[in-house]
């Protein structure tokens, strides 16, 4: 029997008076007034918790999680605010030597830049080298010439760019495919440390929606002892038969894994993104024309969706624009499934309320409204009322799942909340602040739908220095939330030393 005592905590969603908390064997065994508990044996771990706040561990509802771990060793480019800042900062990379293949920077935004992207600064910067430069939302890549011919080469076919040298969807992600295939141990060694500082900021939990079907990678991480978080892994139409020959099923847990692993949705990108202006949208792009790309019509994912839901999987539809999420409504009201809209940016008013009718649920990243305010406010002109609509949404009686995207916005559920519930950052006022959430929305949006710990449940848990519901209207203190340990069945997968 392994037993963990938590010694004068403060519970979520309680008065806050302060008690004790013992686990037995993964579980909540007794909830009791402070000194009233005592070990029941000398192995038992006593912590000392000095009145710090607990609360069910925290969960991301959508990310790309190898991205997110080869992103934290690129060239990040997020504060470059022009064409030629970027090519100048990867000019200056290039000279240290550091890359000997490819030169590859994340996490350029070109909505709001003077000029647009041209190949020819990133050929003078980086004559000797292929160089990518990844946007912030994955859905572009800018490459010189000498990049194009050689991931053409790579993927198998021509990638051919206009005269600003940029990839835009499928291209894209072919791209970015190919740059996510280094060694086994190398994405391994990467995903570890992405793994630990996820728990560091009290995750337990992540959906992953990476493009490349990842349940096995992941399997053979856990087993090498990659155990600090519960993994759903996704799958995309491309490797859906594979899927289905494996009779895998959205829940299904994978054997020898501790319970850590399981199958995850069947995940269909219907539109592109605001950041690369292919969302799909019934209103032009102002000034730049256009209504975006739909990825799917729907006499054909339809069809798609039902194979899927018919094998037992739950299908979670990418939709940003408004013209994407109505088709995503209509087909999850053809086939009549429930699931997930992934996103859910822009919105027809009559829209909103059928989300809840549907029993369609919206995972949604709230700091993307802080990254992407100002192109919103340019190009989805005289919508934003009804973009990023988190509280017209609950309101109507939708689940919320709140999530980062990570890699297009940082893999921390304390920017999710705290963009959710200020709808602020860096001093700016509050954009659109009548869709703000509660604190205690956010945070049931947050978790598994749990507000607080009690005697029975799974001892999935984080503990941080205040109480997280007491924040409502301030993003400062959630984005500051100091975690002081995480755990999963009682064990702990971070402690603050």
């Amino acid at each position: 029997m392994s037993e963990v005592l938590l010694r004068t905590v403060r519970r979520v969603g309680t008065s806050g008076a302060p008690a004790d908390v013992r686990i037995v064997d993964g579980r909540v065994a007794a909830i009791a007034p402070t000194g009233t508990l005592d070990p029941s044996g000398p192995d038992t771990d006593v912590v000392e918790a000095a009145g710090a706040w607990l609360g069910p561990g925290l969960v991301d509802h959508h990310v790309h999680f190898d991205q997110w771990a080869l992103v934290r060793r690129r060239v990040d480019v997020s504060g470059c605010d022009s064409a030629e800042a970027t090519a100048d900062l990867l000019a200056e990379v290039a000279r240290t030597g550091v890359a000997d293949r490819v030169l590859v920077g994340h996490g350029y935004r070109d909505g709001m830049w003077p000029r647009p992207a041209r190949r020819e600064l990133l050929d003078r910067a980086v004559p000797r080298l292929p160089a990518v430069v990844i946007s912030g939302d994955l859905h572009a890549v800018w490459c010189n010439a000498l990049a194009l011919a050689h991931f053409s080469q790579l993927v198998g076919r021509p990638l051919v760019a206009g005269e600003d040298g940029v990839l835009r969807e499928q291209d894209a992600f072919d791209v970015t495919g190919a740059l996510s295939q280094v060694p086994d141990d190398v994405l391994d060694a990467y995903a570890a440390d992405a793994v630990e500082a996820a728990a560091a900021r009290g995750l337990t939990r992540v959906v992953d929606l990476e493009m490349r079907f990842g349940l096995d990678r992941w399997a053979r991480r856990i087993h090498a002892g990659t155990d600090g978080l519960r993994v759903s892994s996704g799958v995309y139409p491309l490797e859906l038969d594979t899927v289905l020959v494996r009779g895998l099923r959205t829940g299904d847990v994978v054997p020898g894994t501790h319970g850590l692993l399981t199958m995850g949705p069947f995940k269909v990108i219907t539109d592109g993104s605001l950041g690369t202006r292919t969302a799909a949208v019934v209103d032009a792009y102002g000034e730049l024309g256009g209504h975006g790309v739909l990825t799917w019509p729907l006499d054909e994912v339809v069809p798609m969706v039902r194979r899927a839901v018919d094998a037992g999987l739950v299908p979670a539809i990418h939709a940003i624009g408004d013209r994407a999420n109505t088709l995503a409504l209509d087909v999850f009201e053809a086939v009549g499934a429930r699931g997930t809209i992934e996103h859910a940016q822009l919105l027809a008013d009559e829209d909103v309320e059928r989300f809840a009718r549907l029993g369609v649920a919206a995972s949604v990243q709230p700091e993307h409204a802080m990254d992407d305010r100002d192109i919103a406010d340019r190009y989805w002109a005289g919508r934003t009322d009804r973009a990023f609509a988190f509280a017209s949404l609950h309101r109507a009686g939708a689940r919320l799942l709140l999530g980062s995207d990570a890699p297009v916005a940082p893999l921390d559920p304390w920017v999710s909340m705290a963009a959710a519930v200020g709808r602020d950052r860096d001093g700016r006022p509050a954009w659109n602040p009548a869709e703000r959430l509660d604190a205690l929305t956010a945070w049931r949006a947050s978790t598994d739908g749990r507000v607080g710990v009690a005697v029975g449940d799974v001892a999935d848990l984080v503990l941080v220095s205040d109480d997280p519901l007491a924040t409502s209207g301030s993003s400062a203190a959630l984005r500051a939330m100091r975690v002081l340990a995480t755990a999963i069945e009682g064990r702990f997968t971070y402690r603050e030393r």
